[in-house]
């Protein structure tokens, strides 16, 4: 038989299960979702694009004369000075060009030292007719005939100087000629690239053939190819970061200095219309360009860039993944789901500012600390490990 006491024990035990299971039974809302929380923090509204490295400066060293390169004076990675020797042709060919209009300039200057005699012949023998002309010694005739001489003479010397001027400019293009075999750095930079190797001929007369090729490497170029969706976001001015594939962790920046108006490709697919050849659609990009120092020279040629345009920033403010947001109202707010403190979930309208499609600026509707539902799936493992962690 019971005991008053015993009964007392039997009733506490059972209200406690009662409300053990009652507790368990009660639906949670927050274990039914993914749930974050509204954090400060930054947010930016970024365009991202791929973009190539380059010399901010980058020549095409060529020749100008004919000939087979005789020397090159420097290596891939030299350091050249403006003015400094690079490669030698065959000067071969350009002295015996100069050697013979200077002798063509020497026949002249010495037929112009027989014409100055000439001249002098025929103007003494004006004057003389002249003065028997006036004596009544010499016919009108004879002296005409003497003036006639005289300005034959003059005129001849007067083509004279100018056949040798002519000859004088051929004497310097033959001088200019042979200065084309000494190839010089046009400018301060970096040998990148060497195109013509030692005992190769080249012909100047058909099209310039490149010798080696120039970099300045102390200032970087970034070509970023931005899709023609985004493109009409970017602005000159704004600022631009990147990133390489062999240190992703360490950011360059600079500012975008121009937007090319025609898309990469462009010349090329006129081309082709004009040759007939049907052009293959593909996706549109324009380069934007802009430089950052590389005084290290880590940044090298042809490095890929992944590249993030900065459209407008927002620091230390409210916000929520956007995933969180419902679609838009007319107003413009959204709807998203809000747990309270009592585990109950709410719907409540909020004021949206940036919105970069992962995070979310919060201007009205939420207070750092609340919860927020971010999708109708359960809460992923992660998630559940923050929050233990969190104490939420």
């Amino acid at each position: 038989m019971l005991t008053k006491r015993s009964l007392t024990v039997v009733a506490s035990v059972l209200i406690v299960g009662v409300s053990v299971a009652v507790l368990l039974c009660r639906p949670c809302d927050e274990s039914q979702h993914r749930v974050a929380l509204v954090e400060e923090g930054d947010i930016e509204d970024v365009v991202l694009a791929e973009g190539t490295l380059n010399g901010r400066t980058q020549v095409d060293v060529g020749a100008q004369a004919s000939g087979q390169v005789e020397s090159l004076k420097v290596r891939v990675g030299d350091k050249v000075t403006k003015g400094q020797l690079l490669a030698e042709i065959d000067p071969t060919v350009a002295e015996n060009e100069l050697k013979g209009e200077q002798a063509r300039e020497d026949e002249l200057l010495a037929k112009r030292a027989g014409a100055h005699a000439s001249l002098f012949e025929a103007e003494m023998s004006m004057r003389r007719h002249r003065l028997m002309l006036a004596a009544d010694a010499t016919s009108r005739r004879d002296y005409l005939a003497a003036e006639a001489e005289y300005r034959r003479q003059k005129a001849n010397l007067e083509s004279m100087e100018a056949d040798i001027r002519g000859a004088h400019m051929k004497v310097e293009t033959a001088k200019a000629h042979l200065d084309f075999t000494k190839i010089v750095a046009p400018s301060d930079g970096e040998v990148v690239a060497i195109v013509s190797r030692e005992g190769q001929t080249v012909n100047a007369q058909q099209q310039t053939p490149v010798i080696l090729k120039l970099a300045d490497l102390d200032t970087m170029t970034v070509s970023a190819e931005v899709s023609e969706a985004d493109v009409h976001r970017i602005r000159i001015g704004q600022s631009a970061c990147f990133t390489t594939l062999g240190e992703p962790e360490q950011r360059y920046c600079g500012k975008l200095s121009s937007i090319e108006p025609a898309p990469r490709g462009y010349l090329e697919s006129l081309r082709q219309r004009a040759s007939g050849e049907a052009s293959s659609h593909h996706a549109i990009f324009y380069n934007a360009l802009f430089d950052v120092p590389n005084p290290n020279h880590r940044l090298r040629i042809g490095m890929t860039a992944e590249v993030t345009v900065t459209i407008n920033v927002a620091k230390k403010v409210p916000t929520i993944p956007s995933e969180a947001l419902a679609a838009k109202s007319a107003d413009g707010s959204y709807e998203v789901q809000v747990i309270n403190d009592r585990g109950e979930t709410v719907r409540r309208s909020v004021k949206i500012g940036l919105n970069n499609n992962q995070k979310a600026e919060v201007r009205d509707g939420l207070v750092v600390g609340e919860r927020v539902i971010t999708d109708d799936g359960p809460a992923s493992d992660a998630f559940a490990d923050s929050a233990s962690s969190e104490g939420i």
